[in-house]
């Protein structure tokens, strides 16, 4: 297993991630709607691969295959953690937060927050973040549930 920052021409591979992660972890904690609002199949990929090259994230490959991702901003913000369906529970999530704490400490962040989904909450807990808020986003017009989380680092 490597992690490695973003690539051009990654963008597809990491919605394939993001897809697999909500339909197949995410989806023990939510309604089949609720996903089918989270995560549809007709995606903007354009809008996506956009938004991809902005948040920069990094990228775990297992035996050359994208297992995962994650970002976290200048703010401290970790805007996608997402971890591929089929390569849960096998160090990718852990490995991609060690890295996040790494460049935190890296860029002098203090805090780290993010908005994480009931499946991810857990994780999340583990790795010494506490809840801050429930909330309700709407997206497309279903109701979604996640929680603010918030790790106050040292200095």
């Amino acid at each position: 297993m490597k992690i490695r920052k973003f690539r051009n021409g990654d963008e597809i591979l990491l919605f394939k991630v993001f897809y697999s992660s909500v339909h197949t972890i995410a989806s023990h904690y939510y309604t089949h709607e609720q996903i089918d609002a989270w995560a549809p199949a007709d995606i903007d990929l354009e809008h996506w691969a956009n938004h991809m090259k902005e948040i920069r994230p990094f990228v775990v490959e297992l035996q050359g295959e994208i297992a995962g991702y994650a970002d976290i901003q200048p703010n401290g913000y970790i805007d996608h953690f997402y971890v591929s369906g089929t390569c849960s529970r096998r160090g990718v999530g852990t490995l991609l937060m060690n890295c996040i704490h790494e460049e935190a400490r890296q860029l002098g962040i203090s805090e780290l927050t993010s908005k994480v989904s009931k499946a991810a909450a857990e994780f999340f807990l583990r790795h010494g973040f506490h809840l801050v808020e429930r909330g309700f986003p709407i997206c497309r017009g279903i109701t979604l549930e996640n929680s603010l989380m918030r790790k106050h680092l040292a200095k």
